[in-house]
């Protein structure tokens, strides 16, 4: 059966597959997208795929319907049940195969989707697989003339909790009281399997249980109404910490003790220290969109900061190119040498509680201890939705006029002012879009500089 090109280019986007269930995405397709999958990858020689899921309604049977396209192309499919996408990433390191994990992360609950990934949890995006695998679910997957797979179930959630905590030493932290809005989403059921299990930590658990329709609020930690309900429970808790995990479970929001939000260039920078005192001269990758202060503090402690474009599959990719230790992006979205390359949301809270924990002398809270790392202000991640992406862009520049310094276009337009104040202006490469980053030296340049182009955005008119 062969789809139509319109319908599939629409689910099966940049760096993964997402839409809406039953309008956009069936148990047929996912079918089709198994086997075109499981067709690519028996290409370049593996055996079997392993599946996770998230807590979502439709994603079992979705799992499935791919796991039926999976077999068929005769490959075995490893299912590991639910899962966050970090978790899977683990299980595809661990057993070296394929993986695919089923879930629409942040989106809301009538979305569902899929994340691929190659054995060694190494990434499958738009140029490395992706666009190849919709052209075979457009043409139709030809049958494969061999025995079907077969199917097996795996539990690693113990495993994969005892391998993060071998991957940063907890054994000398004071006591901690961790607060952590799961949202509803995976982190309800991959937090106590990895941060229970720290004697000095008490785990003070927000929206622990799974439940895919997300009755408090979103599991998008992005948006900070959705990190309300957390900086209140840190406050009114006395925690040392909050953190705010996504639906799926692999990007990590942290929140301060007095419930302020502790930025993720912050949290890269704080990581990317600990990990260049332990190997001096290593890589770091930061993207277009992160803080400056990410590559001066890598450069001052010795380091290498390599700019990357948005999204993980570029990430990964230069990962994997260049052996970087460390990588960070505005999303939190932090990405490890140690864990095959692959992002992980609780990897980086174990970093931070490291940092806060094994402190010598006197404790510092932790808005102090991320003070060392913050030295300029920024807007966050503001979103306008356009008819003319390109013509906006181009009348924001114009309007600048000399005041620009100099612009790239790694991703979208990086522009400097000169005076200590930048932005980028770029498409969304999963939404249609128009994302806003500013940062400044002071609030109010921040201000300014988004007044303007928010400005020209609304009188831009084709």
């Amino acid at each position: 059966m062969s789809r139509s090109a319109a319908t599939v280019r629409r689910v099966v986007k940049a760096y993964d597959v997402r839409g809406l269930v039953g309008e956009e995405l069936d148990e047929s397709l996912l079918a089709e997208l198994g086997a075109a999958f499981a067709a690519l990858m028996r290409a370049e020689g593996a055996r079997q795929v392993v599946l996770g899921h998230d807590m979502r309604d439709s994603s079992p049977a979705l799992a499935a319907a791919f796991a039926r396209g999976v077999l068929g192309q005769g490959l075995d499919v490893v299912r590991i049940g639910l899962a966050s996408t970090d978790q899977l990433y683990f299980a595809s390191g661990l057993l070296d195969c394929p993986g695919a994990m089923f879930t629409a992360s942040h989106n809301p609950a009538a979305y569902n989707g899929i994340k691929l990934c190659r054995a060694g949890a190494k990434p499958v995006g738009a140029e490395t697989g992706l666009s190849t695998i919709s052209d075979h679910v457009i043409a139709g997957v030809p049958a494969y003339d061999g025995p079907p797979g077969t199917a097996a179930d795996r539990d690693v959630l113990a495993d994969y909790g005892t391998f993060l905590r071998s991957l940063v030493d907890t054994s000398g932290l004071r006591p901690l009281r961790v607060a952590v809005d799961a949202g509803n989403g995976m982190a309800g059921h991959t937090a106590p399997a990895v941060l229970g299990a720290i004697d000095s930590i008490t785990l003070l658990p927000l929206y622990f249980e799974l439940d895919g329709s997300f009755p408090h609020h979103e599991a998008n930690p992005l948006d900070p109404a959705n990190l309300v309900d957390l900086q209140k429970f840190v406050r009114d808790n006395g925690a040392d910490i909050g953190l705010a995990f996504d639906g799926d479970a692999d990007r990590c929001f942290v929140v301060d003790e007095r419930g302020e939000l502790v930025s993720p260039s912050t949290v890269t920078s704080l990581v990317a220290a600990r990990e260049l005192g332990r190997e001096i001269g290593a890589t770091i990758i930061h993207n277009v969109i992160t803080s400056r202060a990410v590559p001066e503090l890598v450069t001052e402690r010795g380091g290498t900061p390599l700019r990357s474009r948005v999204g993980h599959s570029y990430i990964k990719a230069l990962m994997a190119d260049t052996g970087a230790i460390f990588g960070g992006e505005h999303s939190a979205h932090y990405y490890f040498r140690d864990f095959w390359g692959a992002d992980s949301g609780m990897l980086a809270a174990l970093y931070v509680l490291a940092a806060l924990g094994e402190q010598d002398g006197p404790p510092r809270p932790l808005s102090e201890l991320t003070a060392d790392y913050q030295r300029y202000e920024s807007s966050g991640e503001i979103n306008f939705t356009v008819a003319d992406a390109p013509y906006c862009v181009d009348a924001v520049l114009k309007s600048f006029g000399t005041r620009i310094q100099s612009i790239d276009h790694l991703d979208g337009v990086t522009v400097d002012l000169g005076d200590g104040s930048w932005f980028n202006l770029r498409s969304s490469n999963t939404e249609p879009l128009l994302r806003l980053n500013v940062e400044g030296r002071t609030t109010e340049d921040v201000d300014a500089v988004v007044s303007h182009v928010r400005a020209e955005i609304a009188g831009a008119t084709p």
